[in-house]
């Protein structure tokens, strides 16, 4: 979870005044900190956005062509359909997208965060540089299409562990710092369509322009490992995540106040004698040792949070069955010409990732509609108009459906609106959820300081 507001209570805030303890955090010297989990939000994301945004690069080698067919961006026209590519590309980033999001949930509790951080940064690391060495590799289209889909459902997968890990990492830090991360997450995708449109614009070699946009994830997969390496040297960043082993103690908290919640039902009267009672004596006569307070369910947190969760997975659902696997199929209605061209990298790709950007960065100035406001589950909920939205814009592939928004105008408009409302809806339940379950909240059960 990515924590809760401050609130000092017990005699634990009592006894720490909460004075002392903003004297006693240390400053991010230089913004160090700061930086690295941008940078580290900038990494989670920028593999799978070069990704789908070179899917004009795969449909030109799965046409037949071979590795030299055309840039990333480049449309091509040919025999793809025999391989259904946007529909399993969808597909194959979704299901393991939602498996191992839901499987991390109980890795965290067995696999070190270490493992999970670096293991899944170094396999991702490892599929894209396996996907620039086909650049220069001459493959058939079959098995040239296997090993794609293999990737995509590899880079997905770590990329969920990836992702879920730092969450919980970068929610142990003030909330300055989680907006640092949602905003590198944001500003992958802009980077990603600025880097192929400038692979499309530079007049070299297909070949060439195909291996350095491929390349250049790899390079922000580096740097996100040597910042992730580097936090624990950090001094500010070591302050927060030296606080880790107090949740041993926030777990002993909570089950003595269930304990004394029970006491009460059956009644005992709640006094602060309660607290002195003596250890339960065994036949013997010897006192028992009192049992390790266990350790809070998933399940039990999941209750708590289960409609913003919801809220969050219906977010992604729409966005991830529509984008890219028909907003790129969607061309400019104008004549042959250099817009016609540019039109999907700029108006598709390019738009969706700098409104998602300014979408993700509003909830920085305000959090709005409230967790418990019925006015969130209905906004997520009419996203749900964007799908046939744009299956109805200019797709000239499409067979059945009429084109109802034939003009360039309609799609930039529904792109505007699509792509801002799935920046701030991720960002808002992100930061509305680890206020919800409040009796599992750790600065509430120790009396720590520390922002949202």
């Amino acid at each position: 979870m990515l924590g809760g507001r401050a609130r000092s209570s017990g005699a634990l805030a009592e006894a720490e005044p909460q004075h002392e303890r903003r004297r006693d955090t240390p400053k991010d010297s230089y913004h160090l900190v700061g930086i690295s989990f941008f940078i580290l939000g900038l990494g989670t994301l920028l593999p799978w956005n070069f990704f789908i945004t070179a899917i004009p690069y795969f449909q030109g080698r799965l046409a037949g062509a071979n590795s030299t067919a055309g840039t990333p961006g480049t449309n091509h026209t040919g025999p793809t359909d025999a391989f259904n590519f946007n529909n399993w590309v969808t597909l194959l980033s979704q299901l393991p997208l939602l498996l191992f999001t839901f499987l991390n949930s109980f890795l965290y509790q067995r696999v070190p965060e270490t493992v999970r951080i670096l293991g899944s940064l170094l396999m991702v690391l490892l599929l894209f540089a396996l996907t620039a060495a086909l650049v220069k590799v001459d493959m058939s289209p079959g098995p040239f299409f296997s090993v794609t889909m293999a990737s995509i459902w590899f880079i997905n997968s770590f990329g969920a562990v990836l992702q879920g890990s730092l969450f919980g990492l970068v929610g142990t830090m003030p909330s300055t710092y989680s907006t640092l991360f949602l905003s590198g997450q944001g500003l992958a995708g802009i980077f990603a369509a600025l880097a192929m449109l400038l692979s499309m614009a530079s007049g070299v070699d297909a070949q060439t322009s195909a291996l350095a946009y491929f390349i250049t994830p790899c390079v922000g997969i580096l740097l996100s490992i040597l910042c992730y390496l580097s936090l624990p040297h950090l001094e500010f960043a070591h302050f927060y995540l030296a606080k880790k082993p107090l949740q041993a103690q926030a777990h002993e908290l909570e089950t003595k106040a269930e304990l004394l919640q029970a006491d009460e039902k059956i009644g005992i009267p709640n006094s602060p004698q309660k607290a002195a009672l003596p250890l339960t004596l065994d036949p013997e006569g010897e006192p028992e040792e009192p049992p390790e307070p266990g350790k809070p369910s998933v399940f039990m947190i999941l209750q708590k949070i289960w409609l913003l969760a919801l809220c969050l997975v219906l977010v992604f659902t729409v966005t991830l069955s529509v984008f890219p696997a028909i907003t790129a199929m969607v061309t400019s209605s104008t004549s042959p010409g250099k817009w016609s061209q540019f039109f999907n990298p700029v108006c598709c790709f390019l738009l969706f990732n700098i409104m998602d950007w300014l979408g993700r960065s509003l909830t920085s100035y305000f959090l709005w509609p409230h967790e418990d406001s019925r006015l969130l589950p209905l906004l997520v909920c009419l996203r749900c108009l964007f799908v046939p939205l744009f299956m109805l814009c200019h797709v000239p592939e499409k067979s059945r459906l009429p084109t109802l928004f034939p003009q360039d105008a309609y799609f930039i408009t529904f792109m505007l609106l699509f792509a801002i409302s799935n920046g701030y809806l991720v960002s808002l339940t992100m930061c509305l959820a680890p206020s919800t379950p409040k009796p599992l909240d750790l600065p509430d059960l120790l009396g720590q300081d520390r922002d949202t």
